[in-house]
């Protein structure tokens, strides 16, 4: 199964679309003005501790105060504590900033927080879920630095293993390696994209965490309230550090600078994998030329199609989401109700998988699945439903099926979830469902079409818009486009976009730049 990675740099962000087998399986938006991303560790303030909850809520910037729970403080929360102090006092003399400094007492599992924080107390704090809705981000005071191989946790002695890798013998190696080359006072998690990998590569990504966390400690010593003193990484590196194995056949870019960073970060990572990125130099826009633009549009929406005719719903609430499964045209078409219900249910499955990982849905998943009488059926669709979310990389667990054929899906949510608007506004009437012509449109270009070639003497002028006013313009021996040059003796181009509705359109210099109309 071929995958590629399709990135859109905007002047807001970046879109990052992986498509296997050219089929969109997760949609990533990546904000250059969000200030809060997981794995983020920041010098916080605590504003106030509460008993009741066996939290606090710290100041690091945001407008809400972030939650931080007792439980999340770790059990080295002392030495943390006090290694944050020494460090900003400038009391570390080792220039390598090892945590193997201090030895203090682990904290309580039964706790108070109000034993070990007070307001007004500096805290070095790690986001483990972003601000959703109305509530502030969740921080944790259990800290870990995320690399290609390895999880670095400073403040912690242990060796751990994924338990996805099951070979015994390759799990010992690694817990031998990783005894023998980590420094003191840091733990260490083997990833499992680290099974069977060579030494020296996982030596080289323990040294890149341990420099990062230098650097990070470095910052702390002059950093004022609020600064982020270790950064995670963007969203598209992140992804990359997460899943690129030998499957991905390319990473596509259309920016200059994503492009060489992409390529370095690559060369870090996986020497062997930088040929595979390439800068896109088509005529389209990337998303049109990969047909990501139309897929979004398809599978955003309130109701998601399946191959047999069968659809879903997807309704959503604060903290819950519910699935329904419908049958549609499958089932006039089946004489048999069970099989019609088997097949159904198994395309809702998979394409349930998808949408949870697309939209980067959280909390609890209720799924109405139709109704089925065989119980060797209903287990088969748990397992198979099982197997479709193994390629999910968030925390999550499936409930069997209940007897009213309902089954729940919990998820880890650390972030907002992804929506995209696919029902669009009318451009002539705004929404209120009356328009003018849609033929005055087609004057209308023409019109701005003359303007510009005439009496603002434009050249290289690029029209982006709708496929049927595409057709319109570009169909037929001589079309509006060829009458055009033969006119003004001067070329337009004309680009198909799908994101437009029928009577938009966008005119553009010869240097890309949007003209106002």
């Amino acid at each position: 199964m071929s995958s590629e990675l399709v990135i859109n740099t905007t002047e807001t962000g970046g879109r990052i679309a992986l498509l296997r087998d050219r089929n969109l399986v997760e949609f990533h938006y990546d904000d250059s003005g969000k200030k809060f991303t997981v794995g983020d560790i920041i010098l916080g303030t605590v504003r106030r501790t509460v008993p009741g909850l066996n939290a606090a809520f710290v100041d690091i910037g945001h407008e809400k105060d972030a939650f931080l729970h007792y439980l999340d403080l770790g059990p080295q929360f002392r030495s943390l504590s006090k290694y944050v102090q020494m460090v900003r006092l400038g009391q570390i003399s080792d220039k390598l900033y090892t945590p193997k400094v201090l030895k203090e007492e682990p904290i309580d599992k039964l706790g108070k927080i109000g034993d070990l924080i007070k307001a007004g107390q500096p805290i070095l704090v790690q986001i483990i879920k972003e601000p959703i809705s109305t509530k502030g981000p969740r921080l944790a005071a259990h800290l870990s630095i995320a690399g290609r191989y390895l999880v670095l946790v400073p403040f912690d002695e242990r060796v751990l293993v994924s338990r996805k890798i099951t070979n015994k013998n390759e799990r010992k190696r690694l817990q031998r390696l990783m005894d023998s080359v980590k420094p003191e006072g840091f733990g260490v998690i083997v990833r499992t994209v680290a099974e069977n990998r060579e030494i020296a590569e996982l030596e080289r990504d323990l040294q890149d965490l341990t420099q990062k966390w230098r650097v990070g400690m470095q910052k702390l010593e002059k950093a004022r309230f609020n600064d982020k003193v270790i950064g995670e990484m963007n969203r598209a590196n992140s992804i990359l550090r997460d899943i690129l194995n030998e499957s991905f056949d390319s990473i596509i870019v259309d920016n200059d600078e994503t492009y060489d960073t992409i390529k370095d970060f690559i060369r870090q990572i996986a020497p062997d994998k930088e040929k595979i990125v390439r800068y896109y130099t088509g005529r389209a826009k990337i998303f049109e030329a990969f047909g990501v633009e139309k897929q979004l549009k398809m599978l955003f929406g309130k109701t998601v199609s399946l191959p047999s005719g069968g659809y879903l719903v997807i309704e959503h609430t604060e903290a819950l989401h519910v699935i329904d499964v419908n049958s549609g045209a499958k089932a006039s078409r089946e004489e048999d109700p069970e099989m019609t219900a088997i097949k159904v249910n198994l395309e809702a499955a998979r394409e349930v998988a998808r949408q949870l990982l697309l939209r980067d849905m959280g909390g609890i998943i209720v799924i109405d699945f139709i109704d089925m009488r065989s119980a060797e059926n209903r287990k088969l669709l748990y397992s198979e439903m099982k197997r479709y979310m193994q390629r999910d990389r968030a925390k999550h667990a499936i409930l069997p099926l209940s007897r009213f054929g309902v089954m729940q899906i919990t998820r880890q949510r650390v972030r907002p979830e992804l929506n995209i608007v696919t029902r669009e506004i009318c451009p002539t009437c705004d929404g209120t469902g009356k328009i003018s012509a849609t033929i005055g449109v087609a004057d209308q270009i023409e019109e701005r079409v003359e303007d510009l070639l005439t009496k603002q003497n434009s050249k290289g002028i690029t029209i982006a818009m709708h496929p049927y006013l595409h057709a319109f313009f570009t169909k037929g021996l001589y079309s509006k486009q060829i009458r055009w040059f033969f006119k003004y003796f001067k070329w337009v181009k004309i680009q198909k976009d799908t994101s437009l509705a029928l009577t938009q359109y966008h005119f553009y210099d010869h240097d890309g730049q949007e003209i106002e109309v």
